[in-house]
This record gives C-alpha cells, sequence and structure tokens, in this order.
C-alpha cells in the first residue's frame, strides 16, 4: 500500500492579545517584520487583538474621506504604511496581523488578499452566515454591508498589518468618516445577525481558519514589547 505524504505544515506564533494601544502594536508588527527581514528562516506570526478607538490612514489615503478637521480632532488619528484608505479601529473589532513571509506561499500580492478574505469568509461561515467578495474591492461582505476590511503593507515578501473583523463594536465611530473611501456601502457588525456574539469565541474561529487556510500550525506564544 502506498501512503500519500501530507505536506509539512509552517509554524507560526499565535500571539492571542487583549487590548494593545495601535502605536504599540505598529512597534510591535515593524520590529517582527525587520527580524524576519534580516533572517527569513524565523518563524512567520499571527497577532491578533482589539485596539482602543483609533483612525488610521493608509499611506496614499484621502483626507476628503474624514468628516471631521484632522488639524482639531480630538480623535486618535494615525497615517501608516498600509495600502486603503482610512478605518476605524475600536474594542469589539477584532483585528488580525499576520507577520508572513510570502516566500514561503506564494509571491503574489492578490492571492494573499483573496487568502485573507478566505480566512474570513470561513469565519462566517461557521456561523452559518453567507460573506462575499466584491469584484473590484477588497475585504468582506454581509447581505451588502461591510463587515471586514483589509490593508496590507509587504516589504521584501514579509507581511504586515492586515485584516479587521467587526464583531460587536460601537459602530458610532464609523460615522465620522467614509469607511475604506466606499460611501455607497454601509459597513456592520455581526451583532446584526447574532446580536449575542463576542469577541472570544470568535477569536479560537480566526485562529482555526487562519491555520486551515494558509497551512500552518499555531504556536500559542506571549506579547513580546519592544517599547
Amino acid at each position: 500500500m502506498i501512503h500519500s505524504i501530507q505536506p509539512q505544515k509552517n509554524d507560526c506564533f499565535f500571539y492571542d492579545q487583549g487590548l494593545i494601544r495601535y502605536l504599540d502594536a505598529l512597534q510591535w508588527q515593524r520590529a517582527l517584520l525587520t527580524e524576519r527581514i534580516k533572517n527569513p528562516n524565523l518563524e512567520d506570526a499571527l497577532i491578533l487583538l482589539e485596539h482602543p478607538p483609533v483612525y488610521t490612514l493608509g499611506q496614499g489615503a484621502n483626507l476628503k474621506f474624514l468628516k471631521f478637521d484632522l488639524g482639531k480632532s480630538v480623535y486618535n488619528v494615525h497615517r501608516v504604511e498600509r495600502g486603503g484608505e482610512v478605518t476605524y479601529h475600536c474594542p469589539g473589532q477584532l483585528v488580525g496581523y499576520p507577520i508572513l513571509n510570502l516566500q514561503r506561499y506564494r509571491q503574489d500580492l492578490h492571492w494573499y488578499l483573496r487568502q485573507l478574505e478566505e480566512v474570513l469568509i470561513r469565519v462566517l461561515a461557521n456561523y452559518g452566515l453567507q460573506g462575499e467578495r466584491i469584484p473590484g474591492s477588497t475585504g468582506v461582505w454581509l447581505e451588502g454591508y461591510k463587515v471586514a476590511a483589509i490593508g496590507i503593507k509587504v516589504s521584501r515578501w514579509v507581511t504586515m498589518h492586515g485584516f479587521s473583523l467587526n464583531v460587536c463594536p460601537d459602530m458610532t465611530g464609523f460615522e465620522r468618516i467614509v469607511p475604506c473611501g466606499i460611501a455607497d456601502k454601509a459597513v456592520g457588525s455581526l451583532s446584526n445577525w447574532i446580536p449575542s456574539i463576542k469577541c472570544l469565541e470568535v477569536r479560537a474561529c480566526i485562529a482555526q481558519c487562519f491555520s486551515e487556510v494558509f497551512g500552518v500550525k499555531l504556536i500559542k506564544s506571549k506579547y513580546q514589547s519592544y517599547t
């Protein structure tokens, strides 16, 4: 009898975190990315966390999508190196930052974006919800509402930034912006369909789906502070 040989899964450190300030998480990501550019043999990583309320702008984001005066803003706003327009993070929204060396997978950014979408579509399917893609846009929609946003940065085929999934956040923060620069489609959260849903249960589901889609073995790890 001939037995098929299963491909060996890559190890991926998994940092399942709570609430972390955006700038602290950004510094952490940059440090992990720099380490992996210097040493491509280091394991990949996935950070999963929530942020206190904050607005972030992609490197080429247009300020016209802000509904407040940036010069007089009382809100935390940061322009960062990811792609995409303005978005909003707050508690109740799960944010994932994969630090992956795409040379282990496929050196194709479109493929990577579709893989991230696939992770989130599988998460929704786990709850009996049918997530959808919209041609020409990045992210995941549910019955016409955008529930997941994606914005990435890749340096020497090592990724940073990533995705956000609205689980049960206070959605009022989105009213001050045109999320992702898309004016004709509303944002939503999973709590619109499942009122009792909480981030704690969705965390494990994201980890499982990420492991399946990217074919990695997640290794629980502890937060490293770079501040």
